[in-house]
């Protein structure tokens, strides 16, 4: 029996922004809070076996420096999800997933909705790209990863977040979605986050479960 059709699909909270918006920092922050799991896509490759048939697929396509497909990225989040369900890690039926750095795009979105049901997805917005920048370079520098400090490369991930990306709020296009703005302070930001999800009635009925 898949996690899926025994939970039912996981209830999902997903963070999405341009790089450098505070995605990962809040989706830490978020998880460390009882009740919420963060899994953020970089944690999947970084926990890969590569003695797996998956890890050997992942190994030839970054030994080429190519991304994985589409397909098997979700395969790879997917077998990775199992793990911490079945290790009792993440408790499907009191936890809430947050997401961030998955989907990439709006196919994986698509690929992922056999066992993600996305119930609030947290726009972190910050149209002054300029400040974005400084973030990422400020980044970079403190992580020693001097090349991605530059403007060039700094560029091209907004472009790839614009032409790929961002599509994905017009696939959840509702009242899922929430514009939080990123410009504000971590704490701001969480805050404004929490609010939104205090008023989800799962998260109600996950409240009157007390556990």
């Amino acid at each position: 029996m898949s996690d899926a059709k025994k939970y039912g699909r996981f209830r999902t909270i997903l963070i999405l922004g341009a790089p450098g918006s505070g995605k990962g920092t809040q989706g830490k922050v978020l998880g460390s809070i009882p009740r919420f799991h963060h899994l953020a896509c970089g944690d999947v490759f970084r926990s890969l076996d590569t003695r797996t048939a998956l890890g050997q697929e992942f190994v030839r396509y970054a030994s080429k420096g190519q991304l994985m497909p589409d397909d098997l990225t979700v395969q790879l989040w997917g077998a990775n999800v199992h793990h911490r369900v079945e290790s009792r890690i993440f408790k499907p039926d009191i936890d809430f997933l947050v997401l961030d750095g998955i989907p990439r795009n709006v196919m994986q979105a698509k690929l992922l909705e056999e066992d993600v049901e996305v119930i609030k997805l947290f726009h972190l917005s910050c149209p002054n790209r300029e400040e974005l920048a400084r973030r990422l370079r400020k980044r970079a520098l403190k992580d020693n990863r001097f090349d991605d400090a530059s403007d060039a490369v700094i560029q091209e991930r907004f472009r790839t977040y614009e032409q790929e990306t961002k599509p994905i709020l017009d696939y959840y296009a509702g009242d899922k979605v929430v514009d939080i703005d990123a410009s504000q302070s971590p704490a701001k930001v969480l805050y404004d986050m929490l609010g939104e999800i205090m008023k989800l009635d799962a998260w109600k009925e996950v409240e009157r479960m007390r556990v």
